[in-house]
């Protein structure tokens, strides 16, 4: 009797928790069809840099459109690059002024998707297309990308259908998480801060959606606010950006504006070298930006609050008899251009030693760069990089483990040891 009665308490929850998401379904569908005019949006001074020719392409390479609306080897901003998510494949849309993509658009439409996250025809947009940061765009930024990306060469390519699996395809779901997720906003500058960390502030918050990478998700892929920049994994891509706020990961609290400005420009400084996503980023983004707006970008950056160092210790027997095998690996495959004692080459290899890049955990993007190799973005001021071969063919998932754990224990590097179970799994999603 007592489990009869479980079963229908059971019943009965399950029964309330769907009729609360449908009518939360319903509630947000309304919402998001009520056809209301579009709102302004931020002060156009804290958003807009100057006007004219020019200012829109500028504010498009600022938000890296490009990168996610061109297929590798197709038309630019033509679409139909596949964005895998844990839901299903997203494919990015037509942004040219042909009829397949923004050719019927008007301005109010394109700041509608902007803002409020709905196309022109109303239909909700999937967040991989982050709204729920460009949401604090300033009108007057989202007029002038529009106005340029009308004079980009037309497309005609027709956008093609997600692959995402039930429920994910459909509208009422997107809507339920809307409803829990998504408000439209506006930036709103502070003003007890300078303008130099509000401009920042701004770039990084809406334009940069420094957050979509370097935040964690939640099990409905919802990052918690465009403030949260305390390290992630990158879904499906399976690359681990580091915490922004963390002075073991990435913090630049204790760097000069300048050198952020220089990492950001070049994709290399003495301190740090990007690779993976943010090496695309840096190529096809920062690069581009004024030094005013890198510095303010820096500015803010390094006024983030800063969690203290946190050692964990190991008591892993086994893993002095790893590095050491590791350390013979090193001198055969690494030392060559790292130096005997991971000092590295100014200018072309990376130090190893006190390189917080080697300490993260999850280990994950030392395994990816060890066995895809390791190669900074070809920028202006940094037009031919030095690489790192991929090894992916030459060690074993052993021997990967045994160098990285080396790696992770020698000269002053203190990080938890690697083990092949860890390789063998971030092979995979290497693959």
């Amino acid at each position: 009797m007592t489990s009869r009665r479980a079963v229908w308490a059971l019943g009965a929850v399950a029964v309330l928790v769907v009729a609360a998401l449908v009518s939360a379904a319903a509630i947000a569908w309304l919402s998001v069809r009520d056809g209301s005019a579009p709102q302004t949006g931020a002060p156009a001074v804290t958003g807009a840099v100057g006007t004219g020719p020019g200012v829109g392409e500028y504010l498009v390479r600022a938000g890296n459109c490009e990168g996610c609306h061109t297929a590798r080897g197709g038309a630019r901003f033509a679409g139909g690059r596949a964005i895998e998510t844990p839901f299903g494949i997203v494919f990015s849309s037509n942004l040219t002024p042909d009829a397949s993509g923004l050719g019927g658009w008007s301005s109010d439409d394109f700041w509608r998707a902007l803002h409020n996250g709905r196309s022109r025809d109303g239909h909700l947009l999937y967040p991989a297309f982050p709204y729920p940061n460009y949401t604090g765009l300033a009108r007057a930024d989202a007029d002038a990308m529009f106005a340029y990306l009308k004079t980009v060469t037309p497309v005609a390519q027709a956008n093609k259908a997600h692959a995402l699996g039930f429920p994910f395809d459909q509208q009422a779901a997107l809507a339920v998480w809307r409803a829990l997720f998504f408000r439209p906003a506006s930036f709103q500058p502070e003003p007890s801060r300078s303008p130099d960390w509000n401009r920042g502030a701004y770039l990084v918050e809406t334009l940069g959606h420094c957050n979509a990478c370097h935040s964690q998700r939640n099990v409905f892929g919802a990052t918690a606010d465009p403030l949260d920049l305390a390290g992630g994994l990158i879904p499906m891509q399976n690359w681990y950006a580091p915490s922004l706020t963390d002075a073991a990961e990435a913090s630049v609290a204790d760097w000069p504006v300048a050198d952020i400005v220089a990492l950001l420009k070049t994709g290399v400084t003495e301190r740090a070298t990007v690779q993976g996503p943010m090496a695309e980023v840096v190529a096809g983004s920062t690069q581009y930006l004024h030094d005013s707006d890198l510095a303010a970008m820096a500015t803010y950056l390094k006024a983030l609050p800063v969690r203290p160092v946190n050692i964990v210790a190991t008591d892993d027997a086994a893993a002095p008899a790893i590095a050491a095998a590791g350390q013979q690996l090193y001198e055969t495959h690494c030392s060559a251009c790292h130096g005997d004692q991971g000092a590295g080459v100014a200018g072309a290899y990376p130090a190893l030693a006190g390189n917080r890049a080697v300490a993260l955990t999850p280990a994950v993007n030392l395994v990816h760069v060890v066995l895809r190799g390791g190669f900074a973005p070809s920028t202006a001021g940094n037009p031919r990089p030095f690489g790192m071969p991929p090894f992916a063919t030459v060690l074993t998932d052993a021997e990967v483990a045994s160098v990285l754990t080396y790696l992770r224990s020698a000269w002053g590097n203190r990080a938890a040891p690697i083990t092949t179970l860890d390789v063998s799994r971030y092979r995979g999603a290497a693959d």
